[in-house]
């Protein structure tokens, strides 16, 4: 199959082919004739799986055959950068139709906006909170809105928008077509599409929450006091191109980043409490290889599309198996191989039993000289066969060299 076979419009495939794009992925082949026929769309697929083009392709083939005017197209996301992407996307296929497209996000001044909107653009990427500020200040509304998007719809609940999400829900219009893409399907996203969803048509692409195969995962045991050391030695002793570092807090993520560049380590920081400028001269220079290293917090998990990381660090454990898929998932994009590398301290065993339990199986660990003993309460379904009687917890003492 290839997107010619869609009923796409012509702009759109010429896009597409000036990129080499040929053949949809999954989740494109699934949701692109649902959408194109003007139904309510539920996807459920992991990042990385195409989801941008899912949405947007048949979203401006469809407005291009209804009566324009502005505001007709509207995509919420939970962050700026993914907000940032998913307008570059776009705004390339509304070119070629002869549309205008804006991305409204917070960490940026108000007036450019403020200009963009009030000019009238047809489509609309927005963050919840920077588009409720607008739509209080009377700057933007949505009477002839055609479709909305949700984009990443379990992360902006994750991120507690569900109530600014129902605040602009109430301004628009009823009549629309929906489509929501999310990676999980938790029950709080099912109550959502109830309320603002008619007769969805629900697609799922491949396993949910589960890593691609050519993520070789390791876990490295560790004190806490010993994390930022074992860090730089992974970083100046294992040949790594280019490596995204995750931390938990935005102050932790600044201390490392400070640290690795004490240690000469190439490196750039990306939290909650950097300038929208300061984000994105941070993912550009990692993007064209000016950073080795990004340090950064979840905000940077979900929905960046960073090609040719060849390593993901999590210096803290996720707490979730959903976070540390959508963690790893930054590696090992469009077929490529990487390495997800997580430290585990002692006191972390409930958050790798999570991710063991949820992965179906134990993950390797490392041996080096301060590893210290790391108990996994997990116990994959084919030890407790091959061991009969009372059930134990697997044990997982790696000795010191």
């Amino acid at each position: 199959m290839t997107f010619d076979e869609f009923g796409l419009d012509p702009r759109c495939l010429r896009v597409l082919h000036q990129q080499e794009i040929v053949t949809p992925t999954p989740v494109q082949a699934q949701a692109i004739p649902i959408a194109l026929e003007g139904r309510d769309v539920i996807a459920v697929a992991q990042t990385g799986t195409g989801k941008t083009l899912a949405f947007s392709l048949p979203a401006l083939t469809r407005l291009a055959g209804l009566h324009v005017t502005k505001n007709n197209v509207l995509v919420l996301t939970p962050t700026r950068e993914l907000a940032v992407q998913v307008q570059r996307v776009v705004e390339q296929l509304a070119k070629a139709m002869h549309m205008h497209s804006t991305a409204i996000y917070g960490g940026m001044g108000m007036e450019k906006q403020t200009q963009d909107l009030h000019k009238g653009k047809q489509i609309i990427v927005a963050t919840p909170g920077r588009l409720l500020d607008h739509l209080g200040r009377g700057n933007v509304a949505f009477p002839q809105l055609q479709i909305l998007i949700l984009d990443e719809a379990d992360r902006m609940l994750d991120m507690g928008f569900l109530p600014d999400i129902r605040r602009i829900l109430r301004q628009l219009p009823r009549e629309r077509q929906t489509m929501m893409f999310s990676a999980t399907f938790p029950d709080e996203i099912a109550k959502l599409t109830s309320e603002m969803m008619n007769e969805p048509e629900r697609i799922s692409v491949g396993p949910i929450a589960r890593p691609v195969d050519s993520v070789r995962q390791l876990i490295y045991p560790v004190r806490p006091e010993d994390k930022t050391r074992l860090l730089v030695k992974i970083l100046t002793e294992q040949e790594i191109i280019s490596a995204v570092i995750f931390l938990r807090t935005k102050d932790r993520t600044e201390r490392v980043s400070h640290t690795l560049h004490k240690q000469g380590l190439n490196a750039a920081a990306i939290h909650g409490d950097r300038s929208q400028r300061q984000r994105e001269q941070a993912l550009d220079g990692f993007r064209k290889g000016k950073y080795k290293i990004l340090v950064a917090t979840d905000v940077a998990a979900r929905g960046l599309d960073i090609e040719g990381v060849t390593h993901v660090i999590n210096y803290d454990i996720p707490p979730t198996s959903e976070d540390y898929i959508h963690r790893i998932g930054r590696t090992a994009r469009a077929q490529a191989e990487g390495d997800a590398i997580t430290f585990v301290c002692p006191s972390d065993h409930t958050a790798l039993e999570t991710i063991e339990r949820a992965l179906g199986r134990n993950l390797p660990r490392a041996e080096w000289e301060d590893a210290p003993p790391v108990l996994s309460l997990f116990q994959p379904k084919e030890v407790a066969k091959a061991k009969p009687g009372p059930r134990r917890p697997v044990r997982r003492l790696l000795r010191r060299r």
